[in-house]
């Protein structure tokens, strides 16, 4: 929701006319003439016509359209998304000016409201409707407010559905990407924090991963984002965009929600299929699915379940906030955000079912086609470099936490 704000000298100067008019000009003795009593008047007219073009209000255009000292203005895309909201709270608690631009085809409008209601400050935050797939909306969005930085969420992010809709994820996530980098060219936005995924690196023969293993993605979500990464890196390559700061993240399998209870995950039901595990396992302890589906039991780990890296949310957007806040001019940084730990779908759903209380139906099947046996991070470098280290590692709370959630909005945040 866009709103103008009044700036913060604003108050002081919008008492000027008052005083002024104020003034006791029937304490002399002689009678005024005519000719003073204009004066006077035009002195007044002119001095509030100064205020009123210093006014926000006045010229009609928004502070999200102007550059201000001291702030920042970060476009959040997927800004309604499970990840992106959990992002944008962290930014507008840290003071920063947030435009959220999201299509809500994978997000949550509901996400939005929470965030307005939590940051109602005009100023803040403001919500555009619109699809990155559609170059002259885009390019309209930039040329209409001033963008310190981009956050670049938005992405279908779906193993199993990648394999079985390829062409939706390589326009989504490839394509949507470039068409956002053409807009940042255009109006000279140069800083990006890329949303990425340990998905590019497909099944490495050596764990744990580290920012140079080779990239082999073995599903269409893993080579979108490889892609979208290739471009990004060859853009900042090129002379015009020699300044350009470029962090890219590869994170690992997300989980859990804001501790304070103001977010959650809260997926399309649609979409639950192909959805995390922590969503369907938390759907089978309400009720809402017969019990939780584990495909692969005869992956070469130790009880056979493919064994995955577990990354809370609050830890990976604190680890995006320290890569804008590290971002340089004219470099790239390219990081794994993980705890290092690697921990097998089996203990996943163990620790969920404790967190949960629950008694739930476990179904084994078969493999799901573009998975891979064991992915974990060295999480080394993002340490070294930008002093972040993954804070929430109990498993079982950041369930219990999540949990907290789903139980307190049974049906995510509502109607839309």
């Amino acid at each position: 929701m866009s709103t103008t704000p009044r700036s913060r000298s604003q108050g002081s100067r919008t008492t000027r006319p008052w005083i002024l008019s104020g003034m006791d000009f029937a304490g002399s003795r002689r009678k005024p003439n005519l000719t003073g009593k204009i004066a006077v008047a035009a002195a007044l007219t002119v001095m509030c016509i100064i205020v009123l073009k210093q006014s926000p209000s006045f010229s009609g255009t928004s502070v999200f359209s102007r550059h201000e000292t001291g702030v920042t203005h970060v476009l959040v895309t997927g800004g309604a998304g499970y990840i992106g909201s959990h992002a944008t709270l962290r930014l507008l608690s840290d003071k920063y000016r947030v435009t959220i631009v999201d299509n809500l085809s994978r997000g949550n409008i509901g996400a939005v409201r929470v965030l307005q209601r939590l940051f109602p400050e005009p100023g803040r935050l403001q919500f555009i409707y619109a699809d990155l797939g559609d170059a002259k909306a885009v390019n309209k969005i930039f040329s209409e407010n001033a963008f310190d930085a981009v956050m670049h969420f938005a992405a279908v992010a779906y193993v199993g559905e990648s394999t079985m809709e390829p062409l939706r994820y390589y326009h989504n996530i490839t394509s949507n990407t470039l068409t956002v980098l053409e807009a940042m060219a255009a109006h000279n936005v140069n800083t990006l924090i890329y949303s990425s995924t340990c998905a590019t690196y497909g099944e490495p023969d050596t764990m744990p991963i580290v920012e140079t293993t080779p990239q082999n993605p073995i599903n269409p979500y893993g080579k979108a984002k490889k892609m979208a990464e290739d471009i990004i890196l060859d853009f900042t390559k090129s002379k015009k965009q020699s300044n350009m700061a470029v962090m890219i993240l590869r994170y690992f399998n997300v989980i859990g929600s804001d501790p304070e209870g103001r977010l959650g995950e809260a997926p399309r039901p649609e979409l639950r299929e192909h959805g995390r595990i922590s969503g369907a396992c938390f759907d089978a302890a309400l009720g809402i699915i017969p019990g939780l589906k584990v495909r692969g039991t005869d992956y070469s780990t130790a009880d056979g379940t493919c064994v995955r890296d577990y990354i809370d949310v609050t830890d990976l957007v604190d680890a995006h906030v320290k890569a804008l806040g590290k971002a340089q001019p004219g470099k790239v940084g390219i990081y794994n955000v993980g705890t290092g730990q690697g921990r097998s779908v089996t203990e996943f759903v163990e620790a969920c079912k404790k967190a949960t209380g629950a008694s739930i139906k476990v179904e084994y099947l078969a493999r799901r086609p573009g998975d891979y046996a064991e992915v974990y991070s060295d999480p080394s470098k993002i340490h070294m470099e930008l002093n972040w280290t993954a804070q929430y590692t109990d498993l079982g709370q950041s369930l219990a936490q999540a949990w907290k959630w789903q139980k307190a909005h049974p049906n995510g945040y509502g109607p839309a």
